[in-house]
């Protein structure tokens, strides 16, 4: 997704940034949000359901084959809707949407952006797969901040990303953030670098 000299472009920009703020930014970049393992299973079991009426109308098969018929069709189904592009493919827009800020908030809490000292962390998500970005600001900033700033921000970067330019996007979201932490938390005469600068790919 990334390459090394990239990673490090990366990292500059925060490190760059977060000496112009006491607050800290963390960029998580997801090839994909979820696995959507359920999907198979649940569109084999729909697709069991319609088999037996054809089979009940059309032939004198009986019961016991009918059932059998259906397992095998369960089967089938879920077997060939785990290939992970179909099963991709069938998960509806709105759920890949919340799965991906389901993500998004995990990486929130488990990267530690909550137990910053002014609550001021702030974290730039991107799930590529389900063409997926946000930012989540903690309440020290989130406050301090029109909500309509962050989906700004995600706009202009959801259209570099589209354009290919993914590490462009992120370097400019980067300096936006920065810029509007850097307005509502100044630096501090005994400020930390409370987090890692480094992005995280998963």
């Amino acid at each position: 997704m990334i390459s090394a000299e990239e990673h490090a472009r990366l990292e500059n920009a925060i490190r760059e940034i977060e000496d112009q703020t006491a607050g800290e930014i963390v960029v998580v970049v997801a090839g994909q949000a979820n696995h959507y393992r359920s999907v198979p299973l649940l569109w084999a079991l729909l697709g069991a359901l319609v088999v037996p009426w054809p089979l009940i109308w059309l032939t004198d098969l009986s019961s016991a084959r009918i059932f059998q018929a259906q397992l095998a069709a369960a089967l089938a189904f879920s077997l060939l809707l785990s290939w992970p592009a179909l099963r991709f493919a069938l998960v509806p827009r709105s759920i890949k949407r919340a799965r991906a800020h389901e993500a998004a908030a995990r990486e929130f809490l488990s990267r530690g952006l909550t137990r910053t000292r002014e609550k001021t962390g702030i974290l730039i998500y991107v799930a590529l797969a389900e063409h997926h970005a946000e930012i989540l600001a903690d309440t020290g900033i989130a406050d301090r901040v029109e909500p309509q700033v962050w989906p700004a921000i995600i706009g202009r970067l959801a259209g570099e990303i589209r354009e290919g330019h993914l590490v462009d996007g992120l370097v400019a979201a980067i300096g936006e953030a920065g810029a509007i932490l850097a307005r509502h938390a100044p630096p501090r005469f005994d400020d930390t670098d409370e987090l890692p600068n480094k992005v995280i790919l998963l």
